[in-house]
């Protein structure tokens, strides 16, 4: 109750402080151009509240095709997470913020992510973000991800079998979670021991919680938890890199095995390495977005195909010509998922319809025009994967599911962005695409699946989530 109490003094004070600040201070536009339409909201915490519960209900687009249609198509101002923003909207939009990275903008993200993802540096989590996009490109290129689909499909066998396999009925959400979470762990730190692996997950989910929580650090709140579970998991992953340093050193493991060895041995341009805690901030980095958003994609691929007989069908017959096609006990190869095009058409069409990267923020770092308005520095800007994926005008019927849509040459620049787009595209997109179709794999061939909750609710908060986690009752396929 004391923590409660508190907690309310808290946002009580901010509510008091930030009030002020707002009654005394206006953003000025440009000379001679108006800033974009639209409103604030309320003192302090803007439009926040609707743009949060519109995901809380499922329909994350309401927000932004509300605004667009009272508004503008293009651009509307609003005020989120404390702060003037502007709402980029359509093929355009998408495109001026990709095209104009550190330009006229830069990736921001709120404060409160330092402290959940400290730099043992004492640069912000920007500035490495920067230095690890620089480093991935080795690790995740073709010759790269070549090797990963047979531990892949090792890791994928073992998951089904330990946690589907004889099953009557599961819950494909925390599933999902653990099969790319082993992933993770194993491609990035060679972490593959089962107990290992699970001894890391508990904490990883809090630390996710603690990620997109109010950001009060007090005893029991989400933001202090997951401040602890960071703490925690940046201590074991620094007795792991020890440990490394010495088994390379003896010759006991490979300089090529995971990422962390990569870490341990590539210098930056000054030739200077890495120490042991700026490497475990990185790792641990990764191993959130190495399986946080693939695990939402993977929970929706069974919802549709459970939905939609026919295009299971079609999953089904090109994964089963895979399958026959291999000997007994082998695995798959890179050019077993070459074949699988309408399985990643399928997939495709789920990340339009529910993106687990829902959208994303930048920071003017000038002020500039678009569109006619004016765009103040140091404005907070977002684009939303939903102001293309769900526009008629981009992709007509828009709730329909169809898979055709990605035959050919595909959509056009700028209209499917599930993993964002210039420069900062998620370097992992190929990484996802594989641990997705053999997910894909071993699940079709092994089950057809009906949902327990035919109307279960969809929550975004950030990614798309079933409301209870999808459960589903198997049926396995008869031998």
């Amino acid at each position: 109750m004391e923590v409660f109490y508190a907690s309310l003094l808290c946002l009580f004070v901010s509510f008091i402080f930030l009030s002020l600040h707002l009654l005394f201070y206006k953003t000025k536009p440009i000379s001679g151009t108006a800033l974009p339409p639209g409103r604030t909201g309320w003192p302090v915490i803007g439009e926040s509240l609707e743009f949060l519960s519109t995901g809380w209900k499922g329909h994350p687009e309401k927000f932004i095709f509300d605004r667009m249609s009272r508004y503008s198509a293009h651009v509307f101002k609003t005020h989120l997470l404390g702060e003037r923003a502007a709402v980029f909207c359509g093929a355009a939009g998408n495109k001026f913020l990709f095209s104009n990275e550190n330009k006229l903008v830069q990736a921001w993200w709120p404060s409160s992510v330092d402290k959940i993802f400290p730099s043992s540096t004492q640069t912000s989590s920007k500035e490495e973000a920067i230095k690890m996009r620089k480093m991935l490109p080795n690790f995740l290129k073709p010759e790269a991800l070549h090797r990963y689909v047979g531990i892949m499909d090792q890791i994928a066998q073992k998951h089904f079998s330990d946690d589907w396999d004889n099953k009557k009925e599961v819950v494909v959400f925390p599933l999902a979670k653990n099969y790319t979470f082993w992933l993770a762990c194993r491609l990035f730190v060679s972490i593959e021991d089962r107990t290992r692996v699970d001894k890391f997950a508990e904490p990883f989910n809090l630390l996710a919680s603690g990620l997109i929580s109010i950001p009060i650090d007090l005893p029991g709140t989400p933001f202090n938890k997951g401040i602890k579970a960071s703490n925690y998991v940046r201590k074991e992953l620094v007795s792991i890199i020890k440990q490394r340093k010495t088994d390379l050193a003896e010759g006991k493991a490979s300089p090529t095995q995971d990422i962390l060895s990569h870490m341990l041995l590539t210098s930056d341009e000054n030739g200077k390495f890495m120490n042991e805690l700026d490497i475990a901030d990185k790792i641990l980095g990764l191993l959130i977005g190495g399986h946080d958003t693939a695990s939402s994609a993977c929970t929706f691929i069974v919802k549709y195909l459970a939905e939609l007989p026919e295009i299971y069908e079609g999953v089904y017959k090109e994964q089963m010509e895979i399958a026959k096609s291999k000997s007994p006990g082998e695995l798959l190869n890179w050019e077993d998922l070459k074949k699988m095009k309408y399985s990643w058409n399928v997939a495709c069409e789920v990340l339009r319809l529910a993106p687990p990267l829902q959208g994303a923020f930048r920071e003017a770092i000038a002020d500039f025009a678009y569109n006619g308005f004016s765009i103040p520095k140091g404005w907070k800007l977002y684009w939303s994967a939903n102001s293309t994926h769900k526009n008629p005008e981009f992709f007509p019927e828009p709730q329909k599911f169809d898979p055709s849509r990605f035959e050919g040459s595909g959509p056009a620049p700028y209209t499917f962005v599930p993993f964002g787009g210039g420069p900062r595209m998620c370097p992992g997109k190929e990484y996802a695409r594989l641990e997705i179709l053999v997910f894909m794999h071993h699940l079709v061939k092994r089950f057809k699946w009906e949902k327990i909750i035919p109307d279960e609710k969809i929550v975004v908060d950030p990614m798309p989530i079933p409301a209870k986690g999808l459960p589903i009752r198997l049926y396995p396929h008869k031998a």
